[in-house]
């Protein structure tokens, strides 16, 4: 039987402005990618959805990025890279002080924005990443792109690397996410996308955005929790994936 995780960014508030439904969404979700305060997030934002997770047996992820609240982590940034590495380091040892508190862990890192794009083909950026997490702990999986520079680091490093599929985005024909300033790339209809997530998770293939047929074999697939109805998008996702015979379960 076919199996595979859901995660959800979550936790991408600051302050008084909220973005993400974390309760219901948890709900839902198999794994959480909690927003470390770099491009979202911060302390009490982070401790609550760690005790909401905890709560429900969610998986806690610490989802690390660029130091860019401003640009909510999606703006191109040069980190040198024992800066970049120092504050991969320093979020994930942020989130996992409240995980522990509420009884859980932080159990992988996944990158956001601007920095998960980049280490899709960034070498440098990509082993940043990498010596970050393994300062942090050396024994956290690594969610990111298939057949991306950031994964085959991890593996070389002895980090379990996690591919990852996204059912709301459009793949161009190398199996990258299409950039967002361009058109069509995120898929706006429910239905698409509840079907795209089964097609997934079944065949290990999705169609691109020119129509042809792309590889893309993923254990973990991700819902936007920042897209408007994200709730009950992703309550239709996981009730189709079970409808067609798919085990829905975390990863880590």
């Amino acid at each position: 039987m076919t199996s595979i995780d859901l995660n959800a960014d979550l936790g991408e508030g600051f302050g008084r402005w909220r973005l993400t439904d974390d309760e219901r969404l948890l709900s839902v979700v198999t794994s959480a990618n909690v927003a470390c305060g770099f491009h979202a997030g911060d302390a009490a934002t982070m401790r609550r959805v760690c005790e909401l997770a905890a709560e429900r047996g969610v998986t806690i992820g610490a989802q690390v990025s660029y130091r860019d609240l401003a640009g909510f982590g999606r703006r191109a940034m040069d980190v040198p890279p024992a800066e970049l590495a120092a504050e991969v380091a320093y979020q994930i040892g942020a989130l996992e002080v409240f995980a522990r508190a509420a009884g859980a862990r932080v159990a992988y890192v996944k990158p956001h924005g601007a920095l998960y794009n980049r280490v899709v083909h960034d070498e440098e950026q990509a082993r940043a990443v990498v010596d970050g997490v393994l300062l942090a702990d050396g024994s956290l999986p690594v969610l990111g792109l298939p057949g991306s520079r950031l994964l085959e680091l991890a593996g070389r490093a002895g980090l379990p690397a996690v591919t990852e599929a996204f059912a709301d985005r459009a793949y161009t024909d190398e199996g990258t996410l299409v950039p967002r300033g361009l058109d069509g790339a995120v898929l706006t209809d429910a239905e698409a996308v509840v079907e795209r997530s089964v097609d997934l998770a079944r065949s290990g293939a999705v169609t691109a955005h020119s129509g042809a047929r792309v590889a893309v074999r993923a254990r973990s697939l991700c819902l936007h929790g920042d897209t408007p109805g994200a709730v009950e998008l992703a309550r239709r996702v996981r009730e189709r994936l079970v409808a067609a015979g798919v085990t829905v379960e975390a990863f880590a």
